[in-house]
């Protein structure tokens, strides 16, 4: 997703002032990152599984060094607290799909307060080689309308959000496999390593063009509580 479509979800977000926000699965930290960066007055807290290299060094770029806390943990089991905003995007597999993750989510919100989700759905009826390349049943994801069903069901209301498009779902993966067979190819320590390496991005290049491409889908929404409306 370009950086303008980012920022632009995140400005439909609307945390009081010296608010609390919460990333669960933040990956790079740049959806925290620019949300703390567009507001001064807030404060963040970023928890994964395995916080990649350079993450204080980017937060430190933003402005945002000193008001942000990155925390290694499981998404899943972490507690810290109630806050104003809680943002989840494509880490439901942490909580072992989206009703988990919006059960997740609603007990880290405070009442009133706002999500900001992002997860998979089927854009038409998963093919075979597609639940093959994912290792998923039909069952797994619903399509986008299951998905918003799933949504009001657990009392949140979506409001603004962004279905990714095929271009950014080709712009992510070629840089994915790209990225792979570039470190392969001029930074492997070992043969080994090289082989590994190019062979897992023709393994998922595979998976992709021959599976899951225009099959899988990815929506990007801002949630409302309504539970106490």
């Amino acid at each position: 997703m370009a950086l303008s479509r980012v920022r632009e979800l995140l400005g439909w977000l609307r945390p009081p002032a010296a608010g609390r926000v919460l990333d669960l699965g933040s990956g790079y930290g740049v959806w925290l990152s620019e949300l703390l960066a567009a507001r001064e007055d807030l404060t963040g807290v970023g928890v994964d599984l395995s916080l990649p290299d350079g993450l204080a060094q980017t937060a430190q770029d933003l402005g945002v060094g000193a008001r942000v806390e990155w925390q290694q943990a499981d998404a899943a089991q972490w507690s810290g607290g109630s806050f104003d905003v809680v943002v989840c995007v494509g880490a439901s597999h942490a909580f072992g799909g989206l009703g988990p993750t919006l059960a997740a989510v609603r007990r880290h919100l405070r009442p009133g307060g706002q999500v900001l989700l992002g997860d998979g759905f089927w854009e038409v009826t998963p093919t075979p080689q597609a639940l093959s390349a994912l290792e998923a049943a039909p069952e797994d994801l619903p399509d986008l309308d299951g998905f918003l069903h799933q949504v009001r069901e657990a009392s949140f209301e979506p409001g603004p959000g962004h279905i990714s498009t095929l271009a950014e779902w080709d712009d992510y993966e070629w840089s994915w496999t790209g990225s792979l067979v570039d470190w392969a190819l001029h930074d492997a320590p070992t043969g080994a390593d090289r082989e590994q390496a190019l062979a897992a991005a023709r393994e998922h290049r595979r998976q992709w063009l021959g599976g899951y491409r225009s099959v899988l889908g990815f929506a990007t929404v801002v949630l409302h509580d309504v539970a106490a409306a």
